[in-house]
């Protein structure tokens, strides 16, 4: 389920949001980095799923905080537009969710 056909484009995310969002994920592409340079240099293996742990934990974290600026943003002014957008927006939160918890 997505709104991309009527929404292509988040519809405010907010510039403190967009940033730390751009910066956690540079950050978490380093450590990604950093992993497959531990394996070529073949590293003890739970210091390197001990990095694993790190990224699951550090995406986790990013994820909560784009999910929080489009319940905000994006899903509260689909909802307020109601009708079908307002309908189809809380079919893909029940989606969303779901999907969030089966993790």
């Amino acid at each position: 389920m997505s709104l991309k056909s009527t929404y292509p484009h988040a519809t405010g995310i907010a510039e403190d949001t967009k940033t730390d969002l751009t910066r956690r994920l540079a950050r978490i592409r380093g450590q990604v980095e950093g992993i497959a340079r531990m394996v070529t240099e073949e590293r003890y293996c739970p210091d390197i799923l001990q990095q694993f742990t790190a990224v699951h934990s550090a995406l986790r974290s990013a994820e909560k905080e784009l999910l929080a600026n489009h319940l905000e943003h994006c899903a509260t002014a689909a909802i307020a537009e109601g009708g079908d957008t307002a309908a189809q927006v809380r079919q893909e939160i029940v989606h969303l969710f779901t999907r969030l918890a089966g993790k």
